[in-house]
């Protein structure tokens, strides 16, 4: 009765669902999405340029906006999942949400009603003669785009949780294997992001939009199929409330307890053991870090109350909600000290195809297209993420005893130190393609220069591996070190990472900019200082990756205490 409708997984059946089976569902709709989100997010800009007839400005900046959205609205996909639906849920009602967004977007470029007399091929210094789209065009074009934005934000936040929940972590022989989803979870993305920047950039190119958008319509339509199509298999989570509410009520009832002294003793704090027989329930062990917050599981019977009878929440919570919070004030600077690596991939990828637009872009006859540019580092990972799964991850895992060959903040460093690297190399790329400019008298040419685009390709290889390094390295990480109750909203604080790296990168080129009296003020790059901006970039990333080491040795990882609740309080209780 219905493909969509959420399977039961009790007990009985946990042996019978879950694992690699269930997670190939979980691949292909991460795969057929993000082409379709891919395709657009590198090639929108034409449309809004050449068939809506905005401005190059205003082009770029609905661009920015939108992958910024996309990214930022990832809490509150995180946030409904958490609280009012399972994963599985989130992803089918949020993969709809997306799927009517294609096609309106769809809709309105196919008929030319709805859109304004296109402008493509009208000189540029009569741009401002052409028509411009009414309100209600406009008004098309930006509820067929926000509704992509809002349901590939909630697939970004609740997919990587659902896929990993096909894993136990408490398993011994299931809990690596988390570590191997992540990973294949980017491969499966990585493809996706390849065919949209050949297969879905070359119809909006050659066969018109309509085509294009039907084409990201039906992928996402199938990507929900395929989904649906492992309901049966799947290890559904159950929603366990608001964990904001829950955060909230700690800082409510610390402050509330500030005049209490704090007990040595983690007994004497309140802890709940036996709610609900037979399910299985997370209890955190308690910390040392910010003690302050342990105030708010104090046991008081001040105002009369037994410590029997379940207490209010906003007077005395639970060691576990205290923790939880406590776990995601130490998330905040690891997430921080990520927003820069994201800005120089923003810089490198705006750049760059800059860059390619004066180079060589002949490949044996054939003229590669600016906006398949991008493709580049998706090849480097397409073939570093195999390698590194099957090959670093074994001999890392021999050497250091770890399932994970590494640990997720050690993975996240080694991605910042690529970046690092990576915008060093570019700034050498950079030097190199302004000395052939000069060399050949070709400064203020608008000629392609005599020197190949794939020298672009060094730069692009370093960042890719550093992207596959510290992209799942924060997915991973966030998920792994949060509660329960907050896998999908901590997966979404890892995307934010992303999405404040692009709304940072313009104010870090205007900044850069008026202090350095225009290295990036000039429209020709070959009289611009951009491998001097390249190399700044580089001397800050070591600055970022030094705090981000001391954040890193801060952090103190969860402990967790498993117990089947409704057993006896003799039982042994499991730490990990």
């Amino acid at each position: 009765m219905g493909i969509c409708r959420d399977a039961k997984t009790g007990p009985r059946r946990e042996a019978m669902t879950g694992g690699t089976r269930a997670a190939i569902f979980v691949y292909a709709m991460e795969g057929l999405e993000n082409m379709a989100y891919v395709a657009n997010a590198v090639s929108l800009v034409t449309y809004f340029y050449g068939y809506m007839n905005f401005s190059l400005t205003k082009s770029a900046t609905t661009l920015t906006n939108f992958m910024g959205t996309s990214l930022l609205l990832t809490l509150l996909g995180g946030f409904i999942c958490d609280t009012y639906l399972s994963r599985f849920k989130t992803c089918v009602l949020f993969g709809c949400i997306e799927l009517v967004g294609y096609a309106l977007l769809t809709v309105q470029a196919h008929f030319s009603q709805l859109r304004p007399f296109p402008c493509k091929n009208v000189a540029r210094d009569k741009m401002d003669q052409c028509e411009a789209a009414d309100s209600g065009q406009v008004a098309i074009l930006f509820t067929g785009l926000y509704l992509v934005a809002l349901g590939t934000s909630g697939v970004k936040a609740a997919l990587p949780a659902l896929g990993a929940d096909q894993f136990d972590e408490k398993d011994p022989k299931e809990a690596p294997l988390i570590s191997t989803f992540f990973n294949w979870f980017l491969f499966s993305l990585t493809v996706g992001a390849i065919f949209g920047v050949t297969f879905v950039v070359w119809i909006s190119s050659n066969q018109g939009w309509d085509l294009a958008f039907g084409v990201s319509t039906l992928a996402v339509l199938f990507s929900i199929i395929f989904l649906c199509m492992g309901k049966s298999v799947y290890r559904h989570n159950a929603p366990k409330g608001s964990p904001i509410l829950r955060i909230v009520q700690v800082f409510v009832a610390a402050i509330r307890n500030r005049g209490l002294p704090v007990p040595e003793k983690s007994e004497e704090l309140h802890e709940i053991h036996d709610k609900e027989v037979g399910m299985e329930n997370e209890i955190l062990a308690r910390t040392d870090q910010f003690r302050f917050l342990d105030r708010a599981a104090i046991v008081s019977t001040a105002s009369g109350t037994s410590p029997s009878i379940t207490p209010r929440p906003w007077r005395m919570c639970t060691v576990t909600q205290v923790e939880e919070t406590k776990i995601l004030i130490r998330m905040l600077p690891i997430i921080l000290s990520t927003f820069f690596m994201n800005t120089c991939l923003a810089q490198l990828q705006t750049f760059s195809i800059q860059q390619s637009t004066t180079m060589d872009r002949n490949l044996l006859g054939f003229q590669v297209p600016g906006p398949s540019i991008p493709l580049i580092p998706l090849l480097f990972m397409f073939i570093l993420i195999p390698i590194y799964e099957r090959i670093f991850v074994p001999l890392a895992r021999k050497v250091t005893g770890i399932p994970t060959g590494i640990r997720h903040l050690q993975r996240i460093g080694i991605g910042l130190v690529l970046s690092t690297i990576s915008m060093a190399v570019a700034g050498v790329v950079e030097t190199r393609r302004k000395s052939v400019a000069i060399q050949h008298n070709m400064v203020d040419s608008p000629d392609p220069l005599p020197i190949s685009v794939f020298w672009l390709g060094f730069q692009y290889a370093i960042f890719g591996a550093a992207d596959m390094f510290t992209l799942v390295g924060l997915l991973e990480f966030f998920y792994a070190e949060s509660s329960l109750g907050m896998k999908s909203l901590s997966t979404a604080i890892a995307w934010c990472s992303v999405a404040f790296g692009y709304f940072t990168s313009t104010i870090v080129v205007e900044v850069v900019n008026r202090v350095s009296g225009g290295w990036l003020a000039s429209n020709n790059l070959n009289r611009d200082k951009l491998n001097y901006f390249y190399w700044l970039l580089a001397g800050l990333s070591v600055v970022n990756f030094g705090v981000y080491l001391v954040c890193a040795s801060w952090y103190r990882y969860k402990k967790v205490e498993v117990k089947q609740l409704g057993s006896s309080a003799g039982d042994d209780e499991g730490k990990a």
